[in-house]
């Protein structure tokens, strides 16, 4: 089913139901919006993320929105507008940590499990429950201290932040990856690799793992969202990447609240939206490509247009 979904998700745009549609192309322009910031912006941003100067001379400490600083500047003296773009590629590179450190190990370890069975499968499946009763950003709080004395760099930030996402979301991949492999190995070819002599080893990868992992970027869309969440939580609570090594808006935010009782909107406002329509943007997506992958859940279109019928869904 989700090998279809690509070439036929303008399709569905056009044909789903009002609200879906909705859902699909605001989660669309969000992330778009996001991606946007995070790889080209920070060279369109009038200052660096640690920058405090110019050719004028210093920016100034919590300076209006003007001209030379369109969203004004920081207690600290930081450009707003600055660090807020460069704050989405921490944030873009807190997903890639995530993606690498939780898809990989569950994926192979799902594999493993279901087509292997046994005591192994067991096992897995038990510490697989075990490792949901961890909460993230308290397990975010503790690898910060062990991985960086509290004093987060950019790498021990991400280290920290990527270690405790990872673990909450392995155990996610590594269902649903055992969950396929255990109904792809009972079909017919797989029988078939057997019989003609194929090893296990070559059986599970070649034949069983590129018919079980269809689904996992749809589940990473959904979680993308909880690991930008976790950063900023970090941030905010102290425990975040220090203005001196990335832009985080976690830790702007945290800065900026003691600015909102006196007044100052702009330098909370920014990193607070931008936190807002970067999680809403790649909850909304995830959702709706989970839907539209699902003929289950999907909802169908006006009468009489293509797929109305559910004569397309059929695989």
């Amino acid at each position: 089913m989700a090998q279809v979904l690509p070439r036929r998700l303008p399709l569905r745009v056009r044909t789903g139901a009002g609200v879906q549609r909705v859902m699909l192309l605001t989660g669309l322009a969000l992330t778009a919006l996001f991606l946007l910031a995070a790889l080209p912006g920070p060279l369109l941003a009038p200052d660096g993320y640690a920058q405090l100067r110019d050719a004028a001379g210093l920016f100034g400490s919590q300076q209006h929105p003007s001209g030379a600083h369109p969203l004004g500047t920081t207690i600290a003296g930081y450009d707003v507008l600055s660090r807020t773009v460069w704050g989405a590629r921490t944030a873009l590179e807190i997903i890639l940590a995530a993606l690498l450190l939780s898809v990989v190990p569950g994926t192979v370890l799902g594999l493993v499990s279901g087509y292997l069975g046994g005591r192994l499968d067991r096992l897995l499946v038990g510490l697989a429950d075990a490792l949901y009763a961890f909460p993230p950003l308290l397990l975010a709080i503790v690898m910060s201290i062990v991985i960086s004395g509290g004093q987060s760099s950019l790498v021990g930030g991400l280290g920290a932040a990527a270690c405790s996402v990872a673990v909450a979301f392995v155990p996610q991949y590594f269902r649903v990856v055992r969950a396929e492999v255990i109904r792809v190995k009972a079909e017919p070819f797989v029988d078939a690799a057997r019989v003609i002599g194929t090893g296990t080893w070559r059986i599970m990868f070649r034949h069983v793992l590129r018919n079980s992992v269809r689904t996992l970027p749809l589940i990473f869309t959904i979680n993308a969202s909880e690991a930008i969440l976790t950063l900023a939580g970090l941030g905010f609570l102290g425990f975040g990447i220090e203005p001196n090594s990335a832009a985080e808006w976690g830790y702007d935010l945290n800065r900026s609240v003691a600015d909102v009782t006196s007044g100052l909107w702009w330098t909370a406002v920014p990193p607070g939206l931008a936190i807002v329509l970067t999680v809403l943007g790649t909850t909304l997506l995830g959702e709706s490509l989970a839907d539209l992958a699902d003929p289950r859940l999907r909802r169908r279109g006006a009468p009489g247009a293509p797929g109305a019928d559910g004569g397309e869904d059929v695989d």
